[in-house]
């Protein structure tokens, strides 16, 4: 089968012919019909990711349907919960903790072999692009939006970087929470596409005071974000009280320095989050059956453009999730 696996040639990244699964057990053997890059994938490309284990399948995002495996799902469309070894602590994953696409074999590949406790029926609204958009971004999207940032209705939430696939999805579930919500973004254009959606309005982090148009909206209950760096301190300046920040990456660095007066003076929590356990996936997919959710799908590919997907990331007007079909 084809199989999209990191290599120590030149180009790092390879699509490859390697043997097919074999399951047994409870194992579900999936034949993926389109699996979603994550900024994850890239970075493993460029070698900007511990432990990389080479000949690997990447790819942590996949919809499918079950072709082998126990009765009650074979043929059944599904999504792949991602998680691997979340531990038994709902509030953190344990030590052995990974996700699909290093160490264990991914969804970038026309088949994969999961367990079934792995898999969830496929949203009915959603196409198979949709679908396989939405596993890892959802679920890092709905702890940080719902579970930590306590998203609800009278509340107002700032996300940062509208144009990324966690950032769209933590949108929706803001918007459909009912609470008020503002983005940054570098683009106006961006800004004006999630207006569409139900955000409220934007601010350019370009300009370097854009956080002083963001005070004169009297502070946000939470802020979620996965920048980080510099924008740290900016964030302090204009959450509520006893605010949350909530940081689930930090794609700019650290910051060179923390306000810590203004954190603790304001009574401020910083909260870190990432991806979520197989409860909250649960969860997340009711909720995206409940409000409809779609996730934004920038552009889809076939896998024989692979190159090209990978190379969109590094493209200005990248907006959503990047898709592979198989």
């Amino acid at each position: 089968m084809k199989a999209i696996t990191i290599t120590q040639e030149s180009e790092p990244i390879q699509l490859v012919d390697i043997d097919k699964p074999e399951v047994s057990g409870d194992e579900c053997l999936v034949k993926i019909s389109a699996a979603a890059l994550n900024r994850r994938d890239q970075w493993i490309r460029e070698g900007m990711y511990p432990a990389i284990q080479f000949g690997t399948v990447l790819g942590s995002d996949g919809c499918g349907v079950v072709e082998e495996g126990p009765a009650n799902w074979k043929g059944k469309e599904v999504i792949i919960n991602p998680n691997v070894n979340w531990g038994d602590n709902p509030e953190a994953q344990s030590s052995k903790y990974s996700v699909l696409g290093m160490p264990t074999n991914g969804t970038l590949a026309e088949y994969i072999k999961v367990p079934a406790h792995r898999l969830q029926k496929k949203p009915a609204h959603l196409s198979n692009e949709e679908a396989a958009s939405l596993p890892l971004a959802g679920l890092t999207a709905f702890r940080a939006t719902i579970k930590k940032g306590g998203s609800k209705t009278e509340k107002k939430v700032l996300v940062t970087g509208a144009g990324g696939g966690v950032s769209q999805l933590a949108i929706a579930f803001a918007v459909t929470s009912g609470a008020e919500v503002y983005v940054t973004s570098g683009s106006q254009e961006k800004i004006d596409k999630v207006k569409e959606v139900g955000v409220k309005g934007g601010f350019n982090y370009k300009d370097d005071k854009w956080f002083k148009e963001a005070a004169q909206l009297r502070g946000f209950d939470s802020i979620v974000d996965s920048a980080g760096g510099n924008q740290l301190n900016n964030y302090l300046k204009i959450i509520k009280p006893a605010g949350r920040i909530v940081m689930y990456g930090s794609t700019t660095g650290y910051p060179e320095k923390v306000d810590v007066f203004r954190l603790f003076w304001s009574q401020v929590q910083i909260m870190g989050s990432t991806m979520g356990n197989d409860d909250e996936f649960v969860e997340m997919l009711d909720w995206v059956n409940k409000y409809q959710i779609k996730p934004t799908v920038d552009k889809v590919f076939e896998s024989s453009d692979y190159l090209k997907a990978f190379d969109r990331f590094n493209d200005a007007d990248h907006f959503g999730k990047i898709v592979i079909n198989f």
